[in-house]
């Protein structure tokens, strides 16, 4: 017997998470409802927790879900290519496909969704209310795109296919990046690995990631199984001087992923060779200090990075399904909807524990 009703995690305001019951909903020819395997999480995630982003609505979080197929109408089995049973990548992004920006490729800025109606910060009280990861089972309207998982692809690695398309869009496809560039990698999370294996992959000729401090050591060490030629900790080294010596110049693609770090973005800058180009993904939540100066004389491109597209996702899902890098045995953290605040909390360094690099919660 098919169950009735689905257990969801609903962010009913900052540090207060309760779990509910919500009805399965009908799934008529426009939807389809996905049973969650696993849901990935980001600093997104613990924003959202602790209110650092604030909403004003109760909402189910999780917008890296990764599960299987339930139920789907036959007008979106179609669109989507993809059957009961099948398991599928659940894009963050929502797209109407017949505005200007959906039509150039640049859905994140859809005219009818956009930033305000991603998949995990969608209210509660919109039916059905499954609108995110952190439940038991995920509704998909029409205008959500999905991808198909690699047949064999363990679910809880699946769901890196956010951060590595992340890193694959942010250093190769927005930077153009070329082979044998020289390329240094701000913050050494999930995103700066993948952005470090995304580089390598496409034929950077090096590639340095930078950190900062203790919290950043156990990922420092880690980066040379994700492509990294190179690890510095900011703290103890400067990462110009780090770089010169290592490669007898500067980066022709800086890519800053850092998160609240209003001093990466001047490194990034510095980092830079002339004629290079500065990618900024990470959010710095304050005003930066810089050099204009130093743009000018460099005639530096600064580019900002907003989200993943379709191509990158398909990309990342075939490198995690290659086994190329070691991203199953990435340290990570994996929660149920039991213990998911305690993760939460660790992401966002609120634990005497150190955050794991990967956390993933399995309704």
């Amino acid at each position: 017997m098919r169950p009735m009703n689905a257990h969801a995690l609903v962010l009913d305001r900052p540090r207060q998470l309760s779990l509910r019951e919500l009805p399965l909903p009908e799934v008529r020819d426009d939807g389809a409802l996905v049973r969650i395997e696993a849901c990935g999480l980001c600093g997104t995630d613990h924003e959202q927790y602790t209110g650092v982003l604030p909403a004003s609505f109760a909402f189910v979080p999780g917008h890296e879900a990764v599960g299987v197929v339930e139920r789907i109408g036959a007008d979106v089995a179609v669109r989507w290519g993809v059957e009961v049973g099948q398991r599928i990548a659940i894009e963050v992004f929502q797209s109407c496909r017949e505005c200007a920006p959906c039509r150039s490729g640049a859905y994140q800025r859809c005219e009818r969704h956009g930033l305000g109606d991603m998949h995990g910060y969608i209210p509660v009280e919109r039916p059905p209310g499954l609108w995110g990861g952190y439940a038991e089972f995920q509704y998909l309207g029409p205008d959500a795109i999905v991808h198909a998982v690699p047949v064999g692809l363990d679910p809880v690695v699946a769901t890196l296919f956010n951060p590595l398309g992340a890193g694959m869009r942010w250093a190769v496809t927005v930077p153009e990046l070329h082979a044998d560039a020289v390329v240094a990698v701000l913050g050494p999370g999930v995103r700066g690995l993948a952005a470090s294996a995304a580089s390598k992959d496409a034929g950077a000729g090096f590639v340095m990631v930078t950190g900062c401090g203790a919290r950043d050591a156990r990922r420092l060490a880690t980066a040379p199984e994700f492509g990294a030629d190179l690890a510095v900790d900011v703290a103890q080294h400067d990462p110009v001087r780090a770089l010169r010596e290592a490669t007898g110049g500067l980066a022709d693609v800086v890519v800053d992923v850092t998160a609240k770090a209003p001093e990466a973005f001047p490194q990034a800058i510095a980092l830079a060779r002339p004629g290079g180009t500065v990618v900024v993904a990470g959010t710095r939540g304050t005003a930066v200090a810089i050099e204009p100066d130093h743009v000018v004389y460099k005639e530096l491109r600064i580019l900002g990075a907003l989200g993943v597209d379709s191509a990158a996702y398909r990309a990342a899902l075939a490198v995690l399904a290659s086994n190329r890098y070691p991203f199953a045995e990435l340290e990570r953290r994996v929660a149920g909807l039991d213990d998911a605040e305690a993760l939460l909390r660790s992401l966002a360094g609120e634990s005497s524990e150190p955050p794991p690099i990967h956390g993933v919660i399995v309704p």
